[in-house]
Order: structure tokens, then sequence, then C-alpha cells
């Protein structure tokens, strides 16, 4: 095969059995002539010659005008037939990742400075935002989407492959912008809904939403439970995230003493949700722990990489096929000028 794309530059023929009609023309020839039904042999007249005669030539036969054209361009069409083919350059389906969309939770506790980032103190949501944008950083492939949530629930990005602009947005917040209470039902609502919101190429990819949320539901007309099921029935699959320490803290002498007032998380209930969905409930007291959620987020949801290299096969049967019908073409042309 190597030494046949060397010389002709194809790799092979579809149908290379038809290869063998090049010697078609002479099998005929060596056919036993026609036989009546009584075994004697069937009339044969001679055609050329009549026809030579006919046109004023003197009986013995002619020269055949280019015989070797003949027999080239016939060998071209058998081997257009066999439809030649070359392999193509290497290509990689595109990657086919899960339709995700995350929930942010912007109300006023995750302004509670108890979370230690890079040697410093910082509130929930900076952690928070350190966490997912490395979180975004492994997530090639996929079509992330971007809901935060506090009185109410906002979709800031739709679901989009551009990862980059849903780290801008994830970026801006900041918190009490959507409210200083917590819709999670409405945000879980809101998610379900833009994830059914999908087009036809994503209707093989998984819908999973990523909740971090550091309370429980105060505000909003739907209750999580509720909206747990609603998604449960759109096939979307919820990760709930409780994240939070034990709120402010001061340092004294270089220790930190919490000084208390932290929010109570709705632990049990973010369970129910990511069971009544078939996802999973993750519990972070600190940074450390908030990334290793979303590490082994990504194991639960792994990117779809994109499938085997194929190189697809070029069809080279228009050249041959071309200086057939050339040939034949001139043949043609050398008899009437020969006549």
């Amino acid at each position: 095969m190597t030494a046949l794309r060397e010389l002709v530059g194809i790799d092979g023929f579809a149908w290379p059995w038809l290869l063998l009609a090049v010697v078609v023309p002479w099998l005929l020839q060596l056919l036993p002539p026609l036989r009546t039904g009584d075994g004697e042999a069937a009339l044969r007249v001679p055609w050329r010659r009549l026809r030579e005669v006919a046109e004023g030539g003197d009986g013995r036969p002619q020269a055949r005008g280019f015989p070797w054209l003949r027999w080239l361009a016939w060998c071209l069409l058998c081997v257009a037939a066999a439809r030649p083919q070359q392999l193509g350059p290497p290509v990689a389906p595109p990657q086919a990742g899960r339709e995700l969309m995350l929930a942010v939770d912007l109300s006023a506790s995750m302004g509670e400075e108890d979370m230690e980032l890079g040697g410093r103190i910082v509130d929930r949501l900076t952690a928070a935002k350190a966490v997912l944008a490395d979180f975004l950083d492994r997530r090639a492939g996929d079509r992330v989407g971007l809901i935060v949530f506090g009185d109410l629930a906002y979709a800031l990005t739709p679901l989009t492959p551009d990862r980059e602009s849903v780290r801008q947005q994830l970026d801006g917040t900041v918190v009490g912008l959507a409210g200083r209470a917590t819709a999670l039902g409405d945000a879980i609502a809101l998610a379900t809904k833009r994830l059914r919101q999908r087009d036809a190429d994503a209707s093989t990819r998984d819908r999973v939403l990523i909740l971090l949320t550091d309370g429980v539901n105060t505000a909003g007309l739907l209750e999580p439970e509720r909206a747990a099921q609603i998604a449960r029935d759109a096939d979307v699959r919820i990760h709930a995230i409780a994240f939070g320490g034990a709120g402010a803290a001061v340092s004294v002498f270089g220790f930190q003493l919490p000084l208390g007032g932290g929010d109570e998380v709705d632990e049990a209930g973010l369970a129910k949700i990511a069971q009544l969905t078939g996802g999973r409930f993750f519990r972070a007291r600190a940074v450390d722990e908030l990334a290793g959620i979303y590490a082994e987020i990504d194991r639960l949801e792994p990117v779809q990489r994109a499938g085997q290299v194929v190189r697809p096969r070029i069809e080279r049967y228009p050249l041959p096929l071309g200086l057939a019908l050339g040939l034949g073409a001139l043949v043609l042309l050398a008899r009437r000028r020969a006549a």
C-alpha cells in the first residue's frame, strides 16, 4: 500500500475487484462462436470488411488507428470505476462536553471574612471566585453559564463555550448585587430553565448545575425542594456545595479568633436537593476544602475529550475518468480524419 501511494499518490481502491475488467475485451475475443440448435456454427458476418468495401476499400484489412489509445482509455475507465482513494490529513472530532451551569450565592453572608487565601483573610465570595476561576480553566469543551442569586436569581451569562467571558462576569460580581437574602429555589428553577433551552447539537450533552451557597432559603417564590423536583424531571443533575466557616474573626497577637455570627447552612436541605437529582452534596469550611470539592466534581463530571483521530478518504476517480474520456475523443477524431 505504501509503494502504491508513493507511485501514484493513492492509498487504495474502494472497489478493487473492478480492475479485473481490464481483461474483458481479450476474454470476449477468446469466446467460441455461437452455434445453432443442431450444433453447427452460427453465421458470422464480417461487418468491418463489408464496411471497408462499401467505402471504396480494396477489401483487405485496414490498420486500426491508435489501438494503444483505445487500450489505455479502457484501462483508465477500469481504474476510475474501481474508485481510487487517498487518505486525507488526520482530523480529530471536536470536543463535546457538558451543559454546565454555575449558581453562586451573592447574599450578605457571602461577605463574611472567614476564609484564608494566599496568607490573608478574605471574604467568602473572593475565595469562591478564586476556586471557580481555576475550575473554569479545566472545563475546556463544556458550555458554561453563570447564575447569581440573592433576593432574586439572575442569569449573568448564557451557556457558552467562551469560558473567559464567564470568568469576567464572575470577577465583576459583588456581595449584595442581587440582594441580601437567599432565593435558593428560584436559582435552581432559573438554572433548569436555561439548561433546557439547548440547541440540537447538544441533545446528547449531560446537564449539570453546581450550586454554591452559604445560607438557607429566605426569599424567592419557589421552595428549593420543589425546584429540585423540576430539575430532576428535566434531567438536570445538581451538585450542591455548602460553603462557609465560623463567621468573621479578629486577629489577637497573630491568632484569628472567631467573632461568631456565621449564618447556619441548610445542610440537610442541600443534601436532599442533590439526592433528588442524582448529584452529590459537599460541605466546605475552608478554601482548600472548596478547591478539593471542585476537583472531585471534575472527576464526577469529566470533560468528554475529542474522539479518535480519523483520516477521511478523498475520491481520486475524476482524474482517470477525465483522461479516459479525453483519449476516447482523440480516437474518434483520428478515425474521422482517417475516413
